[in-house]
């Protein structure tokens, strides 16, 4: 069965927009355009994760998470225009899972909806193997082949090939793979990105002779099928 979402957002264009997006991933939705209403649908249960606004009409998004957090333990990402080290660390003190901050792409928000889940359980007890050509990711086994042959990563290269994996077929901005497989708060180079891309071309395209991971000039790394 499809995961549950709670959108509270009182932007309705932006609302409309992350709606369809989440529709297409599979996602089941609904939406609330106020705390209040937010907070009154989340603790109807049935949920499996919340993306709340922290800017809304009658309750703000940070009231919202301190009077969910008394009943609930369900995932919240806090969107928000808010980008302050204050802002970021207060919500996550009020027991936020993730916060990200407006204007976002979609991937990387989508990326921030996989990586909550499977924090919480959500979706990793269930989850199949990921594949492109002739490569395939096991999730459960944390083991990737390659025609059947065992290919030997490190954690961040095997979640780098996740991500790239979950997303197979859309272009990802180094900044979006920075914020899924190193975390938000990393400090360093977007070039992290660009060597660990090789080491996977090495053990992977290099090795068996593929061409599944493409680069977008200026843009970002994608995986496509041969």
């Amino acid at each position: 069965m499809a995961e549950r979402i709670l959108l509270v957002e009182d932007e309705e264009k932006l609302a409309r927009m992350v709606e369809m997006e989440l529709r297409y991933e599979g996602y089941q939705v609904e939406k609330a355009p106020d705390g209040r209403s937010g907070l009154d649908l989340v603790l109807g249960g049935g949920f499996d994760l919340v993306l709340l606004d922290i800017m809304l009409p009658q309750l703000s998004g940070m009231e919202v998470l301190r009077r969910l957090r008394r009943e609930s333990q369900v995932p919240v990402i806090m969107l928000t225009a808010r980008d302050s080290v204050v802002d970021k660390v207060a919500g996550l003190d009020s027991g936020a899972d993730d916060y990200i901050t407006k204007p976002f792409a979609i991937e990387e928000l989508l990326a921030r909806i996989r990586a909550a889940l499977r924090s919480k359980g959500g979706s990793v007890s269930q989850e199949l193997p990921l594949s492109a050509g002739p490569l395939v990711l096991d999730v459960e086994r944390h083991q990737v082949t390659v025609r059947g042959r065992n290919v030997e990563l490190t954690k961040k290269e095997f979640d780098l090939l996740r991500c790239l994996l979950e997303n197979k077929g859309r272009v990802l901005s180094r900044e979006v793979l920075l914020d899924a497989v190193w975390g938000f708060d990393f400090v360093g180079e977007t070039n992290s990105v660009d060597v660990y891309i090789r080491f996977l071309r090495s053990k992977l395209d290099d090795a068996f002779g593929l061409k599944l991971i493409h680069t977008v000039r200026g843009v970002g790394y994608v995986i496509k099928e041969e």
